[in-house]
């Protein structure tokens, strides 16, 4: 996490001398890395690195970790900036991370998908409970190579468009207004006030979204842990929970439509989630806890988005039964990675504290 910008003489800064050198500092990573990632993007194909990925490193990175902090700041603390240059900032921000994140997300959900295959077909090594559901199945092999051809394609159009945007106007624009926050950001009143006093009721501002986005999720349903490891065993055990229900023919798009329904509440306490987290940031407080459970909520959001993937490959035209019938379990095992990161989520939320008070940090970063 990002070192935080409060410091002993924190309790008489402005609050507009703590949040401009907090998007100091992110807005000059994001200067620094930007021709880094010019250069990456201009490699080849697959060359962006992963977003979620502990290894990755590169300026696409660290563009990208800048991007979400300016971003998450400018959202969380609109109020000391001017609005209409606040929400142009965050609208031009969310395009170039929605354009830097295609690429990596098509790499990492290639990555899932294939080994999905590889441990459902039994081509990776077997656990415990012995091969995997779909271990000799001849259908096996066209999925895994369809999965592969169709998400090689995304992901190839993917940096073709990365490679256009990168060299645009628009971006040189952005980074001209990443200069300015370098230089002097455009604050307003409130900035003057005492850090103490503005900043942390902005910040429970974004732990109160949280909360009751959090308070709208089905919980209870998820308190029951799937056994998402069934699908990997032959002869094993029913999978805890509700079954996994195949939609009739003719009644796939309201099949989406009720998981994109049903996935959509949880994405968007995974975006509130990472707001709290650089809130955090700002006021000097630690969020290690944050951070586990953003991680899970990665892992959700990936499983969702490699379900889809996996049921849109299944009505592949032409394609013969058995490979539909492979990618239809990937689907169901993709699924029930969505439920196992839903039970992780709500069995550590109870634990967290429920507003920005709970999180307090050495004496010596707290905010007056």
């Amino acid at each position: 996490m990002t070192d935080a910008p409060m410091t002993a003489p924190a309790a008489t800064a402005t609050a507009g001398e703590v949040i401009s050198r907090y998007l100091t500092e992110q807005a000059g990573n994001f200067l620094r890395a930007l021709p880094q990632a010019v250069g990456e993007a201009g490699a080849r194909p697959g060359a962006l690195p992963s977003l979620n990925s502990p290894a990755g490193s590169g300026g696409t990175l660290e563009l990208l970790r800048a991007v979400r902090r300016v971003g998450g700041a400018l959202h969380t603390f609109g109020a000391v900036f001017e609005p209409g240059w606040a929400h142009e900032s965050r609208a031009e921000l969310r395009w170039l991370l929605n354009l830097l994140a295609q690429e990596p997300a098509y790499q990492r959900r290639s990555a899932r998908l294939l080994a999905a295959v590889d441990s459902l077909s039994g081509a990776a090594p077997a656990g415990e409970g012995g091969p995997g559901m779909l271990a000799g199945h001849q259908g096996a092999p066209k999925a895994r190579a369809l999965l592969d051809r169709q998400l090689t394609l995304a992901r190839t159009r993917a940096h073709s468009t990365v490679l256009q945007e990168l060299r645009s106007a628009r971006l040189h624009a952005l980074a001209d207004r990443m200069t300015l926050l370098v230089g002097e950001a455009p604050l307003v009143e409130p900035a003057r006030g005492k850090a103490g006093e503005v900043l942390p009721s902005q910040a429970a501002a974004a732990f109160a979204a949280l909360g009751a986005a959090v308070q709208a999720l089905p919980l209870r349903r998820a308190a029951t842990a799937y056994q998402g490891d069934a699908l990997h065993r032959l002869g094993g055990a029913e999978p805890a929970g509700p079954a996994v229900v195949v939609p009739p023919q003719g009644r796939t798009g309201d099949a989406d439509s009720a998981l994109a329904a049903d996935d959509a509440p949880w994405h968007r306490v995974r975006i509130l989630l990472k707001r709290a987290r650089y809130a955090l940031e700002v006021c000097g407080r630690p969020g290690d806890q944050l951070v586990e459970l953003d991680r899970v909520l990665d892992c959700h959001q990936e499983a969702a988005d490699a379900a889809v993937t996996a049921a849109t490959a299944a009505r592949t035209p032409r394609i013969t039964p058995a490979t539909a019938y492979v990618l239809g379990v990937v689907h169901a095992d993709q699924r029930l990675e969505v439920e196992a990161a839903r039970f992780a989520f709500g069995s550590r939320w109870p634990e967290l504290p429920l507003s920005l008070d709970g999180w307090e940090g050495p004496p010596g970063q707290r905010m007056g």
